[in-house]
């Protein structure tokens, strides 16, 4: 058995920087997302207009680090494979969303301990909203 040592913080939330930090990782996401031909199926994914996904990412990732409930506030429960099962999800999709997220933490200094726990769980989060073979 290993045993992890103890975050320097309570929370992610206050590991991360708070919202100010938060909100600056999703925008470069979302930046990297129209930027970057890697992301183009991605991107594509999310219609038209990103303001509407950069501000509820924003939200939710705040209280699902341990900060202010703004999108369960505003929206309830998350139910995230819910919400996104219109949306075509497989491993393609997957892991442009994990790539353009570890480059858009890498780029606004999330500290690598940090980065690398946020890698797990966002993976364990991405696979989970798969809902295509491929």
């Amino acid at each position: 058995m290993q045993i992890q040592e103890k975050p320097p913080y309570d929370t992610v939330f206050e590991w991360i920087g708070g919202e100010d930090k938060i909100r600056a990782m999703v925008e470069r996401f979302y930046d990297l997302m129209e930027l970057e031909p890697g992301y183009a199926d991605l991107r594509a994914a999310h219609g038209p207009s990103l303001d509407n996904a950069r501000q509820r990412l924003t939200w939710f990732l705040t209280g699902w680090m341990g900060g202010p409930q703004h999108y369960t506030e505003r929206f309830g429960h998350p139910r995230l494979r819910a919400r996104h099962m219109p949306f075509p999800i497989g491993i393609k999709e997957r892991d442009q969303w994990l790539a353009c997220m570890d480059q858009a933490m890498g780029e606004t200094g999330v500290p690598e301990a940090l980065r690398a726990r946020l890698r797990d769980s966002f993976f364990q989060t991405a696979d989970w909203m798969r809902n295509k073979g491929v």
